[in-house]
C-alpha cells in the first residue's frame, strides 16, 4: 500500500511550474509506460497550455487547484476544484484560465 498527499504534490508541482519557463511541471502518481493505468498530476501556470494533442487512451481530468479548459474542435469544457472531466475521444488542448493543478488519469487503449 502506498499513500501520496495530492495537495502537497500539487503545490510543490504549482510552485515549479510558475518559475518554469514552460509555465508546468508534472510527476506521475502511479503506473508508467509498463502499466495500463497511469496517473499523473500535472500543473500548469495562468495563461499556459498543452497544445493540441491526440488521446492515447480513455483519460479523465480530476481538477485539483484552479480552472482550466479542455477545448476539442469547437466545444469547450471547463473545470474547477473537485470537477472531473471526462477528455474527449479527439484531438484535444488543456489551458490553464488560472494556475491549476490536475490529476490526469489514462488507461491506454493499445
Amino acid at each position: 500500500m502506498e499513500k501520496s498527499s495530492l495537495t502537497a504534490l500539487a503545490r510543490e508541482l504549482l510552485e515549479h511550474a510558475t518559475h518554469a519557463s514552460s509555465g508546468r511541471a508534472a510527476d506521475t502518481v502511479y503506473g508508467g509506460h509498463e502499466h495500463v493505468l497511469r496517473q499523473t498530476v500535472v500543473a500548469l501556470a495562468a495563461g499556459q497550455s498543452m497544445t493540441e494533442h491526440e488521446n492515447p487512451g480513455e483519460a479523465t481530468l480530476q481538477v485539483l487547484r484552479g480552472r482550466v479548459r479542455i477545448s476539442a474542435g469547437d466545444v469547450d469544457w471547463e473545470g474547477a476544484p473537485g470537477d472531473l472531466l471526462v477528455v474527449p475521444q479527439a484531438r484535444h488542448s488543456l489551458a490553464a484560465l488560472e494556475d491549476s493543478a490536475v490529476l490526469l488519469t489514462v488507461a491506454k487503449l493499445e
